[in-house]
């Protein structure tokens, strides 16, 4: 199977969170604490094992990780080009450029999987552990000309990132992960993507942005279009092959993590709209990542 077709349980699988949300009524709560068991429980797991059994190119990782860095840096000056779009609303702006440059690391582990098993999630992995810091220091220093935020301590207490590091230290060491351990870790890993999935479905949210929507379509333009078009350049340029070009170009394409809302409401910002955005452009992945893919297979 193609492994844009391949996508589609995945995208089944988001959708099944959004009708299951609204029509089963189990309870905010009990989404927020999915959600809160994927991200500190789950998908660790999933990273440190992936990364802890996989061999790593090392050598290939500086100019991978420069491709991403690239990509989201891109990503971020396109961002910052929308403000006169925004006119007289500085903390509408601040809170919605994010929009254009953070990611979906829940998708972009699903996706990395499916090209290349647990090669493309070692790879996604270390890309999202060095990523993670740069877009949230970008974020916060946007929101931060009007609020405030204590974004290092944000960073060192990110779950994936904690995971990414414990991951690459036991690799390094040379040492193997006991049968036990292994298999329990194997369990959590397998139960991550599918309910990692399930609640990004759960949190689309469809009402409308209010008043002109022309800023918000060229932040998810940038997002879903123009950030992996300078991913595949960066990773063009630097000479990358394989599954990094491949998760390199597939991280660009990703859409706009949830963490952006989560910070906009904990800065005063602008939720709402970004709720909106987010759902956007994950709905709008939904069509541009298999073209993405496409492009991967062609090249």
């Amino acid at each position: 199977m193609h492994p844009a077709l391949a996508l589609l349980p995945d995208f089944a699988l988001i959708l099944l969170g959004f009708g299951l949300r609204r029509f089963m009524h189990l309870g905010d709560h009990f989404w927020s604490g999915l959600e809160k068991l994927v991200y500190f429980v789950l998908f660790p797991a999933l990273l440190f094992h992936a990364i802890a059994r996989t061999r790593i190119d090392f050598a290939a990782a500086a100019p991978f990780i420069a491709s991403g860095a690239a990509a989201l840096c891109g990503g971020a000056l396109l961002g910052w080009l929308a403000q006169p779009l925004f006119g007289a609303r500085p903390m509408v702006f601040a809170s919605q450029f994010q929009c254009a440059f953070r990611f979906n690391s829940y998708i972009g582990l699903a996706v990395a999987a499916k090209l290349h098993g647990e090669a493309g999630i070692a790879a996604m992995g270390i890309l999202i552990g060095a990523m993670v810091p740069l877009a949230n220091l970008a974020s916060v220093w946007m929101l931060a000309r009007h609020g405030g935020a204590g974004v290092l301590r944000e960073i060192a207490r990110n779950p994936l990132i904690l995971a990414t590091a414990a991951g690459l230290l036991f690799n390094l060491s040379g040492a193997t992960l006991p049968e036990a351990a292994g298999h329990f870790l194997g369990r959590l890993a397998e139960a991550s993507i599918a309910l990692g999935l399930l609640a990004v479905g759960a949190a689309l949210k469809l009402r409308g942005v209010a008043g002109n929507p022309l800023p918000s379509a060229f932040l998810g333009g940038v997002k879903l279009l123009a950030v992996p078009a300078i991913a595949w350049g960066a990773a063009r340029a630097t000479g990358l092959e394989g599954v990094y070009f491949d998760v390199v170009v597939v991280f660009g394409a990703l859409p706009t993590a949830s963490s952006a809302y989560i910070l906009a409401m904990r800065m005063g910002g602008d939720g709402a709209g970004v709720a909106w955005l987010i759902s956007a452009t994950t709905l709008g992945a939904m069509l541009t990542l298999p073209l993405w893919l496409v492009a991967l297979g062609t090249a």
